[in-house]
Parts: structure tokens; sequence; C-alpha cells
């Protein structure tokens, strides 16, 4: 694999260590540079704040997931010595042949011994459950979804508009104790709650939109509520403690583990992906950065997405996700459960860039027209705990102004408004770079982006997130 700028950046878990990295390296902190014979072991020292400098390797025995070490102490990883080493890499720098020292040869035999046991083991098994701890579990959920009902039940008994006259207040501290009760999925539904008691007085000219986006929020939570209970009391009656492929299971706070997801039968093989858009926000209501990726699979055309959850508290703990730009070969794909677009995760993945065969097939992968898109979405809307939008590929036949409107025509004549969700904030606008040149969009290729219902004006909308041509894929989220 070429070493570039971009895999590089892939490897750091922030900007800011791949920054300090190239830093070092720019700042000529390296030295005793060396590489073994075969080039797939590079090792160095690197100056620090002590009087000793640090130790640092890269060992490319596995080209795309090199492995970094380093004698420092910092938490991050790789940290900015192992990133520097890879700059100087980068930079051509000079590394002297020599054979590899004892402590990284024991290392990387140890290495090997451990790939050799994973590969050998074969699928991951569930770890088995503490029944009486899962009952306790599952009786204190209960619990809380009694708490919480009682309380989403007066809120729409006393009418959405008297959230203007509430207390945020009253919503966080409720939304902490159910911190309390493994309820993670509701704690958030009445932060969210909370912040929307908040935006009303701070803004009352934007109050009925406000007003709309809690109802939306306590529908949904009722719903949970509502399916959750009779979810968690069969499990309970049945003594029924693992993982079940049910959306529900996440919507209450869960957390699925790989093995889980595999012993689901969750799980594909020799998959390829390309990724449609890459973008970041931060939750308010759970304090955390979302990194989330959309990706279609260049065989079915199946759009699914990723997301890296980095709380706030722990930024430097948790790698960055980031836009990849190459096509990825999966051995293993895991799909969460869930209906249509669903997240995806995997282990190990190879990169390459897409061939021109494979760029001129992806616009075929959309949908056959508009109509046979929205009637999908409006399918999944109907389902109160899935997102109210839906990722799609449609063929672009024109695009243009109708009115005020700007319009995506497909093949058939169907249309459909391309219009920005308000929910995804200035950050995510993307329709007016699309508008400025409507002429450049080469003929047979498809749009990429989120099916959404706008209440403004009672219609379907599409957030336009990315071009695909016949050639390559255009960004038009940043």
């Amino acid at each position: 694999m070429a070493l570039t700028e971009q895999f590089i950046l892939l490897q750091a878990p922030n900007a800011a260590a791949a920054a300090n990295g190239q830093k070092l390296s720019r700042g000529g902190k390296f030295s005793s540079l060396h590489r073994d014979a075969e080039g797939t072991l590079y090792w160095g020292e690197c100056a620090g704040s002590g009087k000793s400098p640090y130790r640092v390797s890269v060992d490319w025995t596995d080209p795309g997931a090199p492995v970094c070490r380093c004698s420092c102490p910092s938490r991050q990883f790789p940290c900015k010595h192992a990133l520097g080493l890879l700059y100087e890499q980068l930079a051509g720098k000079s590394f002297e042949t020599a054979e590899i020292p004892q402590d990284l040869a024991d290392k990387r035999a140890k290495q090997a011994a451990r790939a050799v046991k994973k590969e050998t083991a074969g699928p991951p098994k569930p770890k088995r459950t503490n029944a009486a701890a899962q009952t306790k579990r599952i009786t204190r959920q209960l619990e809380g979804l009694d708490m919480a009902e009682k309380m989403a039940g007066e809120l729409l008994g006393a009418g959405i508009g008297s959230l203007g006259g509430s207390s945020s207040q009253t919503f966080d501290k409720l939304a902490k104790d159910l911190g309390n009760y493994y309820l993670t999925g509701p704690q958030a539904a009445f932060s969210r709650i909370a912040l929307t008691v908040r935006a009303i007085q701070k803004d009352p000219g934007n109050a009925p939109a406000a007003y709309a986006e809690a109802l939306r929020e306590l529908v949904a939570l009722r719903t949970t509520i509502k399916k959750s209970r009779t979810f968690l009391q069969e499990k309970l009656d049945a003594g029924r403690f693992s993982a079940e492929d049910t959306i529900l299971f996440e919507a209450l706070g869960g957390v699925w583990k790989l093995e889980d997801l595999h012993a689901a039968g969750a799980c594909r093989e020799n998959v390829k992906l390309v990724q449609l858009s890459f973008d970041v926000r931060f939750d308010e209501a759970k304090k955390e950065y979302v990194e989330r990726g959309f990706w279609m699979d260049v065989v079915s055309g199946q759009i699914d997405y990723t997301l890296n959850l980095r709380p706030a508290k722990a930024l430097k703990h948790i790698k960055a996700d980031d836009s990849r730009f190459e096509l990825l070969e999966l051995p293993v794909l895991y799909t969460y459960p869930g209906e249509g677009s669903r997240r995806i995760r995997w282990e190990e993945a190879v990169s390459r860039p897409a061939s021109p065969e494979e760029y001129a097939a992806m616009p075929r992968l959309a949908q056959p027209d508009v109509a046979a898109a929205v009637k999908l979405a409006k399918g999944q809307f109907k389902n109160t705990l899935l997102p109210k939008y839906a990722p799609f590929l449609l063929p672009a036949g024109r695009v243009g102004k109708i009115g005020d409107a700007f319009v995506l025509e497909d093949p058939k004549g169907g249309r459909i408004v391309l219009r920005d969700r308000r929910e995804d904030g200035a950050d995510h606008a993307s329709t007016a770079r699309l508008a400025r040149r409507p002429e450049r969009i080469p003929a047979g290729s498809a749009l990429f982006g989120l099916l959404f219902y706008d209440e403004a004006d009672r219609s379907l909308c599409l957030h336009p997130y990315s071009l695909v041509t016949h050639s390559h894929i255009v960004r038009l989220q940043y």
C-alpha cells in the first residue's frame, strides 16, 4: 500500500495528534532511523521532554493496518511519535537497513501468534450471561419505564403547548434519574425535550417548530415505552437475557457487541463498499460528537451507515473517524438490527482505488425513479422508532428551478424538491452548492441524499449530499 498523508490521518486518533506528529518530523526530532531488509518494519528514536528519547516503531506486516509502538506514556494510540515516524517515511527520509532489535522481534512474534490464534479460533462466541444480574437489570428498567411513562403522559395530558411554561430543569432531572435505570434511550429523549423548552423560552418566534419537534420526540418516546415494556417483560418471563435482533434493544440503550451480531446472523462476507458522504455533528442531548458515514455496497446498491460516537469528555481517548475516498473490501460486514438503511461496522478492511468500471456502474445502482424511493421512505416513516429521514440514490435526469423551488427530475419525469433539512443546521447546507452549477451534472449521473418530510409545506424533499457520476463522487457536504 502506498503511504499517503490521507492514510496517516486515518490512523490518527484525531487531527491534533496527526498535526503534532508532522511537527515532530519537520522539527528534526527523529534520529537513529532504521528499517529491516524487507521494508516491513521501521524504527527510530524521537526526542521528548526527558533526557532519554522515546523508542518508536511501525510494523507494516499488514500493509492496511500498520502496528505502531512507542515507549512514551501517552494514552493516545497511535501517539504523535508513531505518527511522526510515518511522516518521516512519507517525507522520504533515509532509513538505514539493520537487523531487527530483539525486543521488536519478540513483540512481532507475539503479534503473529495472536493473529494465528484469532484466525483459527473461529467466529467470536457470545459471553455467558449472568441470569441474576440480568434479571435485576430488566426489573430496574421496567421501573424506570413506569416513571418515564408517567411523566410523558402528564405532559401530553396537559398539552404540548404547556412546554413553554415548564422548567427545563424538571426534564434535566428526569433524564439524570433515568441514568440509574439503564435507560439511555429514554434518558436522551428527555434531555432533548429539556433543550426544546430552553429553545422556546429563548426564542418564542421559533416556538411552532420547537413544539413540533417536541411532539415527535414524545410520540416516539411513548411508542418506545409501550413496546419496550412488553419486550422486557417477555424476556424476564422466558429467562432470555441475550441481545436480540430488534431495534428495541438499542432504543433502550443497549450496546451491540460483534459477537452478539455474529450470533444473531447479522453479518455478510466479502463486501465492497464506497463512502458516499461523511459528516460530523454534536448531539447536545448526549454531549457527544456523532461522526456519520453513508456507504454503498457496489454490488447490491444497499446504502447503510457507520456511526462513531465520541463523548465530549473522552475525545482524547476515542479515535476520530474521517472521510474515505477509496473502495473498501471487507472480509466480514456486521449489520445492526433495523429496517431500511442500517448501521454497519467491521473489524478488517483493505482499501484500494475504485476501478473505472466500478465507478461507471455506481449510478446504475440508483432507485428506478423518484416514485419508488418515495414509496419506500413513506413505509419507513410509519415506524416511529426509525429516523425521520432515509438515504437514497436517485437517478438525476435534470436539475433546475421551477418557480422558487430547486427540483430534481428523474429520467421518467418524476420530480422531487431539493431542500436542506433545518435540523442539520447551516453546517450541512448543500442545496445551494448544487444549484449554482446545475449544468455541470453529467448525463446518467445519480444524486445521493436524505429523503425527509418537511412540515413547513407538508411535502417530501431530498437533502442532497453528493453527486455520483460515471467517473467520480462529488461531495456536497464539507
